[in-house]
Protein backbone atom coordinates (compact mmCIF):
# COMPACT_ATOMS: atom_id res chain seq x y z
CA UNK A 1 0.00 0.00 0.00
CA UNK A 2 2.79 2.75 0.87
CA UNK A 3 4.74 1.93 -2.69
CA UNK A 4 1.12 2.92 -4.32
CA UNK A 5 1.03 5.65 -1.80
CA UNK A 6 3.84 6.98 -2.48
CA UNK A 7 3.45 6.85 -6.74
CA UNK A 8 0.53 8.40 -6.95
CA UNK A 9 1.53 11.46 -4.80
CA UNK A 10 4.63 11.41 -6.85
CA UNK A 11 1.96 11.38 -9.71
CA UNK A 12 0.32 14.30 -8.75
CA UNK A 13 3.21 16.80 -7.59
CA UNK A 14 5.22 15.63 -10.52
CA UNK A 15 3.05 16.92 -13.01
CA UNK A 16 0.16 19.80 -12.66
CA UNK A 17 -2.65 17.95 -10.99
CA UNK A 18 -1.79 18.28 -7.51
CA UNK A 19 -0.77 22.24 -7.88
CA UNK A 20 -4.01 22.67 -9.69
CA UNK A 21 -6.61 21.11 -7.45
CA UNK A 22 -4.75 23.16 -4.29
CA UNK A 23 -5.16 26.34 -6.81
CA UNK A 24 -8.45 26.08 -7.60
CA UNK A 25 -9.97 25.20 -4.28
CA UNK A 26 -8.25 28.09 -2.37
CA UNK A 27 -9.18 30.50 -5.46
CA UNK A 28 -12.79 29.63 -5.71
CA UNK A 29 -13.01 29.28 -1.75
CA UNK A 30 -11.90 32.74 -1.21
CA UNK A 31 -13.41 34.40 -4.15
CA UNK A 32 -16.60 33.71 -2.04
CA UNK A 33 -15.01 34.30 1.68
CA UNK A 34 -13.66 37.57 0.60
CA UNK A 35 -14.94 38.64 -2.45
CA UNK A 36 -18.79 37.68 -3.30
CA UNK A 37 -19.58 38.21 0.47
CA UNK A 38 -18.21 41.55 1.83
CA UNK A 39 -20.07 41.49 5.12
CA UNK A 40 -18.47 38.99 6.78
CA UNK A 41 -18.45 40.29 10.10
CA UNK A 42 -22.31 42.05 10.35
CA UNK A 43 -23.63 39.88 12.67
CA UNK A 44 -21.13 40.89 15.12
CA UNK A 45 -19.28 38.32 15.43
CA UNK A 46 -16.30 36.22 12.89
CA UNK A 47 -17.81 32.77 11.18
CA UNK A 48 -16.81 30.67 8.60
CA UNK A 49 -19.71 29.58 7.48
CA UNK A 50 -19.77 30.63 4.02
CA UNK A 51 -16.60 28.77 3.35
CA UNK A 52 -18.10 25.44 4.62
CA UNK A 53 -20.98 26.08 3.12
CA UNK A 54 -19.40 26.47 -0.25
CA UNK A 55 -16.68 24.13 0.21
CA UNK A 56 -18.86 20.91 -0.27
CA UNK A 57 -19.74 22.32 -3.79
CA UNK A 58 -16.33 22.85 -4.52
CA UNK A 59 -15.36 19.21 -3.61
CA UNK A 60 -18.31 17.57 -5.13
CA UNK A 61 -16.62 18.45 -8.40
CA UNK A 62 -13.13 19.18 -7.50
CA UNK A 63 -12.56 15.27 -6.37
CA UNK A 64 -13.92 13.64 -9.02
CA UNK A 65 -11.23 15.59 -11.76
CA UNK A 66 -8.89 14.29 -8.80
CA UNK A 67 -10.08 10.61 -8.87
CA UNK A 68 -11.15 10.50 -12.28
CA UNK A 69 -7.68 8.74 -13.59
CA UNK A 70 -7.33 6.44 -10.35
CA UNK A 71 -8.33 3.05 -12.16
CA UNK A 72 -9.86 4.09 -15.93
CA UNK A 73 -5.95 5.75 -16.97
CA UNK A 74 -4.42 2.43 -15.55
CA UNK A 75 -7.53 0.49 -17.39
CA UNK A 76 -6.98 2.63 -20.45
CA UNK A 77 -2.69 2.31 -20.62
CA UNK A 78 -2.74 -1.64 -19.91
CA UNK A 79 -0.94 -0.76 -16.80
CA UNK A 80 -3.52 -2.25 -14.29
CA UNK A 81 -1.80 -5.45 -15.50
CA UNK A 82 1.25 -4.97 -14.43
CA UNK A 83 -0.09 -3.51 -11.02
CA UNK A 84 -1.91 -7.18 -10.70
CA UNK A 85 1.37 -9.19 -10.56
CA UNK A 86 2.86 -7.10 -7.94
CA UNK A 87 3.02 -8.80 -4.54
CA UNK A 88 -0.29 -6.09 -3.77
CA UNK A 89 -3.12 -7.33 -3.05
CA UNK A 90 -6.36 -5.42 -4.68
CA UNK A 91 -7.28 -3.25 -1.41
CA UNK A 92 -3.44 -1.99 -0.64
CA UNK A 93 -4.16 -0.95 -4.41
CA UNK A 94 -6.87 0.50 -3.51
CA UNK A 95 -6.36 1.98 -0.26
CA UNK A 96 -3.12 3.50 -1.08
CA UNK A 97 -5.09 5.16 -4.26
CA UNK A 98 -7.53 6.42 -1.75
CA UNK A 99 -5.33 8.13 1.08
CA UNK A 100 -3.05 9.57 -1.79
CA UNK A 101 -5.75 11.64 -2.85
CA UNK A 102 -7.37 12.26 0.93
CA UNK A 103 -3.48 13.81 1.45
CA UNK A 104 -3.94 15.92 -1.32
CA UNK A 105 -7.16 17.04 0.16
CA UNK A 106 -5.54 17.53 3.36
CA UNK A 107 -3.10 19.76 1.50
CA UNK A 108 -5.87 22.03 -0.23
CA UNK A 109 -7.47 22.52 2.89
CA UNK A 110 -4.68 23.20 5.46
CA UNK A 111 -3.92 26.20 3.71
CA UNK A 112 -7.86 27.53 4.68
CA UNK A 113 -6.06 28.01 8.66
CA UNK A 114 -5.31 31.64 7.49
CA UNK A 115 -8.78 32.65 6.88
CA UNK A 116 -9.49 31.54 10.81
CA UNK A 117 -6.27 33.28 11.59
CA UNK A 118 -7.52 36.32 9.73
CA UNK A 119 -11.39 36.34 10.91
CA UNK A 120 -9.38 35.42 14.46
CA UNK A 121 -8.10 38.67 14.59
CA UNK A 122 -10.66 40.99 12.83
CA UNK A 123 -13.11 40.01 15.12
CA UNK A 124 -10.06 40.57 18.40
CA UNK A 125 -10.56 36.98 19.63
CA UNK A 126 -14.79 36.71 19.08
CA UNK A 127 -14.59 33.38 17.30
CA UNK A 128 -16.77 30.22 17.28
CA UNK A 129 -14.03 28.06 17.22
CA UNK A 130 -15.96 24.89 18.06
CA UNK A 131 -18.20 25.72 15.47
CA UNK A 132 -14.81 25.65 12.63
CA UNK A 133 -13.11 22.45 13.84
CA UNK A 134 -16.40 20.75 13.83
CA UNK A 135 -16.69 22.12 10.54
CA UNK A 136 -13.14 21.24 9.58
CA UNK A 137 -14.22 17.91 10.95
CA UNK A 138 -17.01 17.41 8.91
CA UNK A 139 -15.38 18.73 5.33
CA UNK A 140 -12.24 15.82 5.98
CA UNK A 141 -14.96 13.06 6.46
CA UNK A 142 -17.07 14.60 3.91
CA UNK A 143 -14.17 14.34 1.88
CA UNK A 144 -12.92 11.10 2.38
CA UNK A 145 -16.73 9.76 1.54
CA UNK A 146 -16.36 11.88 -2.16
CA UNK A 147 -12.93 10.26 -2.74
CA UNK A 148 -14.55 7.07 -2.14
CA UNK A 149 -16.95 7.47 -4.59
CA UNK A 150 -14.84 8.80 -7.15
CA UNK A 151 -12.54 5.45 -7.22
CA UNK A 152 -15.23 3.25 -7.48
CA UNK A 153 -16.68 5.32 -10.51
CA UNK A 154 -13.29 5.12 -11.60
CA UNK A 155 -12.98 1.58 -11.53
CA UNK A 156 -16.53 1.05 -13.76
CA UNK A 157 -15.14 2.72 -17.17
CA UNK A 158 -11.36 3.30 -18.95
CA UNK A 159 -12.91 6.76 -19.67
CA UNK A 160 -11.67 9.58 -17.88
CA UNK A 161 -14.34 12.09 -18.50
CA UNK A 162 -17.13 9.69 -18.12
CA UNK A 163 -15.40 8.63 -14.61
CA UNK A 164 -15.72 12.18 -13.74
CA UNK A 165 -19.71 12.52 -14.99
CA UNK A 166 -20.36 9.11 -13.14
CA UNK A 167 -18.59 10.64 -9.86
CA UNK A 168 -20.15 14.31 -9.68
CA UNK A 169 -23.45 12.74 -10.15
CA UNK A 170 -23.05 10.15 -7.46
CA UNK A 171 -22.02 12.96 -5.19
CA UNK A 172 -24.23 15.14 -5.67
CA UNK A 173 -27.43 12.53 -4.77
CA UNK A 174 -25.36 11.21 -1.98
CA UNK A 175 -24.70 14.99 -0.93
CA UNK A 176 -28.32 16.78 -1.30
CA UNK A 177 -30.63 14.01 -3.39
CA UNK A 178 -32.12 12.40 -0.07
CA UNK A 179 -32.24 16.14 1.60
CA UNK A 180 -34.26 17.81 -1.43
CA UNK A 181 -36.44 14.27 -1.64
CA UNK A 182 -37.06 14.07 1.99
CA UNK A 183 -38.78 17.71 1.72
CA UNK A 184 -40.75 16.92 -0.62
CA UNK A 185 -45.07 17.39 0.67
CA UNK A 186 -46.35 14.18 0.52
CA UNK A 187 -43.58 12.50 3.09
CA UNK A 188 -44.80 12.87 6.64
CA UNK A 189 -44.60 10.97 9.85
CA UNK A 190 -41.28 10.87 10.28
CA UNK A 191 -40.74 9.72 6.84
CA UNK A 192 -39.04 13.07 5.71
CA UNK A 193 -36.52 13.21 8.66
CA UNK A 194 -35.72 9.65 7.74
CA UNK A 195 -34.89 10.26 4.50
CA UNK A 196 -32.75 13.17 4.92
CA UNK A 197 -30.40 10.69 6.94
CA UNK A 198 -29.77 8.98 4.38
CA UNK A 199 -27.78 12.03 3.04
CA UNK A 200 -24.32 13.33 3.52
CA UNK A 201 -25.34 16.46 4.10
CA UNK A 202 -27.48 16.10 7.05
CA UNK A 203 -24.60 14.37 8.91
CA UNK A 204 -22.14 17.14 7.43
CA UNK A 205 -24.12 19.89 8.74
CA UNK A 206 -24.77 18.09 12.19
CA UNK A 207 -20.52 17.52 12.65
CA UNK A 208 -20.84 21.15 11.74
CA UNK A 209 -22.70 22.61 14.58
CA UNK A 210 -18.72 21.72 17.02
CA UNK A 211 -20.68 18.46 18.79
CA UNK A 212 -19.37 15.47 17.49
CA UNK A 213 -21.96 12.48 17.42
CA UNK A 214 -20.36 9.21 17.10
CA UNK A 215 -23.74 8.42 14.60
CA UNK A 216 -22.33 10.98 12.31
CA UNK A 217 -18.61 9.67 12.51
CA UNK A 218 -20.05 6.11 11.70
CA UNK A 219 -22.15 7.20 8.83
CA UNK A 220 -19.20 8.35 6.83
CA UNK A 221 -16.66 6.05 7.85
CA UNK A 222 -19.61 3.07 6.55
CA UNK A 223 -19.75 5.39 2.90
CA UNK A 224 -16.12 5.35 2.88
CA UNK A 225 -16.31 1.14 3.41
CA UNK A 226 -18.78 0.87 1.46
CA UNK A 227 -17.36 2.69 -2.00
CA UNK A 228 -13.80 1.06 -1.46
CA UNK A 229 -15.47 -2.35 -0.93
CA UNK A 230 -17.85 -1.62 -4.55
CA UNK A 231 -14.36 -0.80 -6.03
CA UNK A 232 -12.84 -3.94 -5.20
CA UNK A 233 -15.62 -6.23 -6.45
CA UNK A 234 -15.71 -3.88 -9.45
CA UNK A 235 -12.18 -4.65 -10.20
CA UNK A 236 -12.44 -8.49 -9.45
CA UNK A 237 -15.19 -8.27 -12.15
CA UNK A 238 -12.94 -6.96 -14.49
CA UNK A 239 -9.98 -9.51 -13.91
CA UNK A 240 -12.63 -12.47 -14.63
CA UNK A 241 -14.09 -10.65 -17.65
Amino acid sequence: MVSILKKELNSFFSSLIGYIAIIVFLLICGLFMWVFDNNILEYGYANLDKFFLFSPWVMMFLLPAITMRSFSDEFKSGTIELLSTLPLKEKDIILGKFLASFILVIFSILPTLLYVFTIYNLSKGNIDSGGILGSYVGLLFLSGAFTAVGLFCSSLTSNQVIAFILAVFANFILYTGFESFSRLDFLSGGADYIISQLGMQFHYTSISRGLLDTRDIVYFLSIIALFIVATQLSLNKRKWN
